[in-house]
């Protein structure tokens, strides 16, 4: 699937390669899959089919290396990832934890090929894991190399309240017992600065601020077609938790008093095999209001579809119903000259007000949200001058250019290198920073 933390990680280490730092992006349990040039090392490490046999078959965890690689190869992994995977966290409470447990749990022997493989390496001046999820692997990296390690902070929450008892509770705890490892977490978002503070049980000063960024090429102002019927339009996973049935049913009031006469809403977006069930019953709700050819779901699009579909909206709404953390759809959408229209939490309430390109609504209220979209409907000017306000600031404030600045400051304060540090990303794994440019980490 597209996964937002991929996308930010691999654009933050292609930014990074491009200004002639030395970054490697390893990718953890699967190939990575982005929608820019894929710039991830093709060595998978903690690989997801060695990590699941050594989770629930006791044989393997002894298993020899060389077995393991046939299980470990791209081409088995690729196979794997064609397959209906669940990423549900009631399924997998119990692997999370034993990730967590680090070198103790039953993944030890993953663990012991990735800090082999680190040992080996020219010295990095800094390792970053990409989520709070992975800080089993912490302590045994700077045990392996004693260098600073930080770990991005960008939605896994969300994931940890949807463990069941008792993994969620041992999750937490083994996740406050491995802070002490970690030199800097970096979080995406304001509101997320403060949340995981709390959450965590972070110390504040160990939390540095690296607002998101994205890759600005190919984007391009939208052009209103006036024969077009006004167009709604979602763009994110599809989830109940990214709220796809509030927006229809604001679409459905809307459509049903006869306040937008003539319309469509489109829809796109990685679908889990498990929410196939959750689209189509607000395909038939719409198709029992009589807006069935109204409502169309585009899929997953890659970066070209992407853009295409975004141009052609009049506004963008994704009505989550938890606190997002990221929200890079916001900043997309932005970046073509699409205003939005968000409910007001978490991350979405910085970026809407910081960038001026949309409105702001009642969380978790069709009727809120629905008189949000009327506004924009009635009144074109609003609309032009709230996605003109959005592509001019996104470009302001969440570039990927102005990411990489303010990450580098961090590492650099990290690593109290005054040259600045030279970036290894690990994806999802780690972010290894090399010495030297001419120090380049290569991965075999």
């Amino acid at each position: 699937m597209y996964c937002g933390s991929c996308l930010r990680d691999n654009a933050l280490a292609a930014e990074l390669l491009s200004r002639g730092h030395d970054v490697t992006l390893l990718p953890v349990y699967t190939p990575t899959l982005t929608d820019e040039p894929n710039v991830s090392q093709e060595k998978v490490f903690l690989g997801g089919i060695s990590v699941y046999l050594e989770q629930y078959f006791p044989m393997f965890r002894r298993s020899p290396r060389w077995l393991d690689r046939l299980w470990d190869s791209n081409a088995m992994l690729h196979l794997a990832s064609r397959r209906s995977i669940s990423t549900s966290p009631k399924m997998l409470g119990e692997l999370t934890a034993s990730m967590l447990r680090g070198e103790n749990g039953f993944q030890h022997k993953e663990i012991a090929k990735l800090t082999d493989w680190i040992k080996h390496e020219a010295a990095p001046d800094l390792v970053s894991l990409p989520y709070s999820l992975l800080l089993g692997l912490a302590r045994p990296i700077k045990d392996a190399i004693n260098r600073p390690i930080c770990c991005t902070l960008q939605g896994e929450d969300l994931f940890l309240e949807g463990l069941e008892e008792p993994y969620k509770s041992e999750c937490h705890s083994l996740i406050r017992a491995n802070l002490k490892h970690v030199d800097a977490f970096i979080s995406v978002s304001e509101y997320y600065t403060g949340f995981m503070t709390e959450y965590l049980n972070i110390p504040p000063e160990k939390i540095r601020l690296v607002p998101l960024g994205i890759n600005l090429q190919g984007y391009e102002k939208r052009k209103r077609e006036s024969s077009r019927p006004f167009t709604v339009g979602f763009f994110a996973r599809v989830a109940p938790e990214k709220g796809l049935h509030v927006l229809a049913e604001a679409y459905r009031r809307l459509r049903a008093d006869g306040r937008i006469p003539e319309a469509r809403l489109e829809v796109a977006g990685y679908m889990a095999p498990e929410h196939k069930s959750y689209l189509s019953k607000i395909k038939q709700a719409m198709k029992d209001a009589g807006l069935g050819a109204e409502f169309n779901y585009h899929g997953a699009v890659d970066r070209e579809e992407k853009i295409s579909f975004l141009r052609k909206l009049d506004v963008l709404s994704v009505p989550a119903t938890y606190n997002e953390p990221k929200g890079i759809f916001l900043l997309e959408a932005m970046a073509c000259g699409v205003p939005v229209v968000q409910p007001r939490r978490g991350a979405f309430t910085e970026v809407v007000e910081k960038t001026g390109g949309g409105l702001l609504v009642e969380p978790d209220s069709p009727e809120s949200l629905a008189g949000g979209i009327l506004k924009i409907y009635h009144e074109p000017a609003l609309g032009e001058k709230l996605g003109l306000s959005g592509f001019d600031n996104v470009r302001l404030h969440y570039t990927v250019a102005r990411m990489a600045d303010r990450a580098l400051e961090v590492y650099e304060s990290v690593t109290g290198n005054e040259n600045g540090p030279q970036i290894n990303t690990d994806k999802d794994g780690s972010e290894r920073i090399g010495r030297q440019a001419s120090e380049e980490v290569l991965i075999q």
